[in-house]
């Protein structure tokens, strides 16, 4: 069943098309009313005259017959013989007003009596009804009429009333969270109804201000105490290792202790980003072959330990105008999957246009499980490690600058992941 779209702009024009249809319905109901009560006095007053004047010509001339006419009939019945003379419907007719049928037609009838004589006077009041019925259609037809009328103009007004409306609605689409360029939605004109609305947002905004504000002063506090014990360990572990007498079972252990407080180094900037969802860095050029060996480089010592065969098919010239920090950590977190859940075979990252893959040959995705990929915490396998907010963080990223995400992946052949980029990603490298 189709189901319209809740708009104020059109409910005001049906409010304002239903008002009118009501009002001038009334008044058309009552005007059709009032024209059979006219129609109905006209008849009375036609019947009246013609009996007055048949009685003043008979009293002038009382041998006067009366001709009938297409729509008046008059008679005169002076004796029981041209009583039955008459038409059958107008036979043995009293002292009154009368309706009759002469066939499908409607007939007005008067009698009256005068100086031993029996008047008739037989209206046909065909034309009124006929009268009658063209102004109802016409009422009916305004009516209809009238109802694309008031739903064009109520539209058009209703336009003009939600205008403010509309414009503080994109203002507001337009501010950036926490409306850090310090907008005001309150502006001089607006009628008081909408002034109410925008003063209510101004003071949300402000609101919201605070508590942005508050939330990144204690993220920062958050990331600044987590990572000087981090820095305090990867630098321990630096120290460690240059020492010469350490035995190669111990070296294992510094070499996991630093591993362990790195990758916790990248969750707490992963977390900051979801808690924050704001951007990193700036716009700049980005050679697309250093950022992929970057992102790679602290997964070095797994590959090899899983002899796993690492190709890159990126033409060195390749330069897209991005993010470099939000690529780098889209491109790390897709590296530490693909070396994560392959055991042998190869990580493949190939960049052709304006689209880089990472494919791999590990133990692929139930396809069960590709709608929930990019949800946080959710993961979907349990070998491994992680928080499962990788895959989250790089659909975070890709929304936020515009980027297309996309998977496939087969059980146990492996899994394949494209970003495509934007057409304003793409920079002329031939200047």
């Amino acid at each position: 069943m189709l189901k319209l779209k809740r708009s104020l702009r059109l409910r005001i024009a049906l409010a304002f098309a239903i008002f009118c249809i009501f009002v001038v319905g009334t008044l058309g109901i009552s005007l059709y009313v009032a024209s059979g009560n006219i129609e109905e006095a006209h008849i009375e007053q036609v019947i009246e005259m013609e009996m007055d004047h048949l009685i003043e010509r008979y009293r002038q001339q009382p041998n006067f017959i009366p001709q009938a006419g297409p729509n008046l009939e008059e008679y005169i019945v002076r004796d029981h013989t041209e009583e039955l003379r008459l038409p059958a419907y107008l036979q043995d007719l009293d002292l009154r007003r009368h309706m009759v049928f002469r066939g499908p037609q409607e007939i007005r009838v008067a009698v009256r009596h005068f100086d031993g004589a029996k008047f008739l006077v037989a209206y046909e009041i065909g034309l009124h009804e006929q009268r009658k019925q063209e102004f109802g259609l016409l009422i009916g037809l305004s009516l209809i009429s009238l109802v694309g009328v008031a739903l064009v103009v109520g539209y058009l007004l209703a336009g003009l009333l939600v205008r403010e409306v509309a414009d503080l609605a994109e203002k507001v689409r337009h501010l950036a969270p926490g409306n850090e360029q310090g907008v005001t939605l309150t502006q001089p004109g607006m009628d008081e109804e909408v002034a109410q609305l925008a003063r209510a947002l101004d003071d949300y905004q402000s609101r919201i201000k605070r508590i942005l504000q508050r939330e990144q002063e204690f993220t920062a506090n958050v990331s600044h105490e987590m990572r000087t014990p981090i820095t305090t360990i990867l630098t321990s572990c630096e120290l460690l290792a240059t020492e010469l007498d350490l035995s190669e079972k111990v070296r294992i252990r510094i070499g996991m202790v630093e591993s362990a407080a790195t990758r916790m180094g990248e969750q707490l900037q992963a977390l900051l980003f979801l808690a924050r969802e704001q951007a990193l860095g700036v716009m700049e050029p980005v050679v697309i072959t250093e950022c992929v060996f970057d992102a790679v480089a602290p997964l070095r010592p797994e590959i090899a330990r899983k002899h796993l065969d690492f190709e890159v098919a990126v033409a060195p010239e390749a330069v897209l105008m991005l993010n470099r920090q939000a690529l780098h950590t889209a491109l790390a977190n897709l590296l530490r999957n693909a070396v994560q859940y392959t055991a042998h075979g190869f990580v493949r990252v190939k960049f052709s246009g304006r689209e880089i893959t990472i494919s791999d040959s590990g133990i692929g995705i139930e396809p069960s499980y590709l709608p929930f990929l990019f949800e946080r915490f959710f993961r979907g396998s349990a070998q491994g490690e992680g928080l499962g907010i990788g895959l989250a963080i790089v659909k975070c990223i890709c929304d936020y600058h515009g980027w297309r995400i996309e998977v496939d992946s087969t059980p146990w052949q492996g899994s394949t992941f494209h970003i495509t980029f934007p057409d304003r990603s793409a920079v002329d490298i031939t200047n």
